[in-house]
């Protein structure tokens, strides 16, 4: 029977510093490589006009930080993902899983758990939910010989957040608290490693404030040029154009 290792707070922030710098990297790496005609493209036109934003560097602000929105909770999931693993395989001495679909497996007691992490709750719709489920169906197959007569649990694990019903039949859903303490019988574990994920926090976010700010007057530039018309106003019907026409038209300067 597996018996539980003791996570220390030297072992843990050793970790999460050395792994936290990462993500500050790969946000500014994102930063780096993109392009106003590609935000322009990937966003709704329609509700940035009922928002009535009328100065050009609001219009490319409001584009940036809704892209880099959706990119940071991608990357830091990767990061939270990464996490998880690293306090299973110290705690438990799980492993990363070979099988498609999941993420992790541990050992606890008489149970083989299959894992697959998840960075909230609300992360899939009903047909993203009827895949993970089908994927525990064919790793329990695929398991059974391996796992003999032990029992097998199938665990959908959330990074934060909460879960109502954490039972839901042939799987459990652990959010937040839960979570984590599931990975490392710590019930406190959660509120742990939020002190070292702010590790020289302020430092890289200053820089990365400093990066985004050259971008928005590199990207406020080049909107006025291909999008503003002679007086200086946001020409909304050219960037509409731009965004949903067919053909997709060429830029030129407004009149």
């Amino acid at each position: 029977m597996a018996v539980p290792r003791k996570l220390s707070n030297s072992d843990l922030t050793a970790y999460i510093e050395g792994s936290i710098p990462d993500f500050h990297t790969a946000r500014l790496a994102s930063l780096g490589k993109l392009k106003l005609l590609d935000l322009i493209r990937n966003k709704n036109p329609y509700l940035y006009r009922a928002k009535n934003i009328l100065i050009a560097s609001d219009l490319v602000s409001s584009f940036l930080s809704a892209h880099l929105s959706s990119q940071e909770e991608t990357i830091f999931g990767t990061f939270l993902e990464r996490l998880a693993v690293f306090v299973a395989e110290t705690v438990w001495n799980g492993r990363k899983s070979t099988t498609e679909g999941i993420d992790l497996e541990i050992e606890k007691g008489s149970a083989l758990h299959i894992v697959t992490i998840k960075s909230g709750p609300d992360w899939g719709n009903a047909s993203q939910v009827a895949k993970m489920r089908d994927y525990f169906r064919k790793a329990a197959r695929t398991l059974a010989t391996n796992a003999g007569r032990r029992t097998l649990v199938c665990v959908n694990g959330c990074c934060y957040g909460r879960t109502t019903t954490e039972n839901k039949g042939d799987y459990l859903k652990l959010s937040g608290q839960s979570f984590w303490e599931f990975l490392s019988e710590d019930p406190e574990l959660y509120r742990r490693i939020i002190v070292p994920i702010g590790y020289r926090a302020k430092e890289r976010n200053d820089k990365f404030q400093t990066e985004f700010s050259n971008v928005v007057n590199q990207f406020t530039n080049q909107l006025v040029t291909e999008f503003c018309k002679n007086d200086g106003s946001i020409d909304w019907d050219k960037l509409l154009s731009f965004n949903s026409a067919r053909p997709h038209p060429k830029v030129k300067k407004s009149k």
